[in-house]
């Protein structure tokens, strides 16, 4: 009896050992710290954007058609149309510049680093060599072709009259309804600011950035710069069309192209990922 007890204490006295769990080995990364790395990358991305947009945009053909197309016509007319252009054209080189990303990151980096370089070149050229009245000429030239557009858009209205008149179809409130949210003046401001944004600056930067930086903070910082300038020129109109610089801001828009080219040297490719 003396020996059970004796076994039972020494039992209950042992501790039992526990095995050591395998840790894996390297730094552990927490959801924490990936959700913040992706808010950076958001972030750094819709900066870059708006950012660069504001600098190609201003004083640029497309925030000359909406400042004087907003004097003529009817300035949220004109704001709807030429924002739905520059929006859809925001998506499709967000979409294009996303594509390439089935290229490593490192090549489509340093490529979109020399062309951001490249670009800075050209504008840092382009603005010291460019007179003063530049945005002058620039204003002219939107203006003859606005009312190039006014006289056609005219014609096709005496006619149309004409043909409703001998037709007598005069009852048609459906279609007057539909005529009066998408007008002829919708349609002229889209389609106007949508030819003037293909291949500009502006949308080969997009693509640039959407190819190295995060889609998501590219669309939404583009699309914002886009409505600041464009709200900016239908309600100033003429008055700050003609107080803008356009050499002065093409010469900051290329220093700010080479600072995104030089950050390359201190930013690695796989940063902000």
């Amino acid at each position: 009896l003396r020996r059970r007890v004796g076994e039972r204490i020494i039992s209950a006295c042992v501790v039992p050992t526990k095995t050591p769990t395998a840790h894996a080995i390297g730094p552990e990364v927490s959801e924490n710290d990936s959700s913040k790395s992706g808010d950076l990358g958001f972030i750094h991305a819709f900066v870059a954007a708006i950012s660069v947009i504001i600098v190609s945009e201003l004083g640029d053909k497309t925030f000359f058609i909406a400042a004087i197309m907003a004097m003529r016509y009817n300035r949220l007319t004109v704001l709807l149309g030429a924002m739905l252009a520059l929006g859809i054209m925001t998506c499709l080189s967000v979409m294009f510049g996303y594509a390439t990303t089935i290229i490593p990151r490192i090549y489509t980096y340093y490529v979109s680093t020399a062309l951001f370089a490249i670009f800075g070149v050209r504008m840092l050229r382009e603005g010291l060599k460019m007179s003063p009245d530049e945005g002058q000429e620039e204003l002219e030239e939107v203006q003859a072709e606005i009312k190039k557009k006014d006289e056609e858009l005219q014609r096709s209205k005496l006619v149309n009259g004409a043909s409703d008149v001998e037709l007598g179809s005069g009852s048609s409130h459906p279609q007057g309804r539909w005529h009066s949210f998408i007008s002829p003046v919708f349609i002229q401001a889209f389609t106007l600011t949508f030819l003037a944004e293909w291949g500009d600056r502006s949308q080969l930067t997009t693509i640039i950035l959407a190819a190295r930086e995060d889609p998501f903070g590219v669309a939404v910082g583009g699309t914002l710069g886009h409505c600041l300038c464009t709200g900016l020129a239908v309600v100033g109109g003429r008055m700050i069309a003609q107080k803008i610089s356009v050499r002065t801001v093409t010469i900051i828009g290329g220093i700010m192209f080479l600072a995104f080219a030089f950050s390359a040297l201190v930013v690695k490719p796989d940063a902000g990922i």
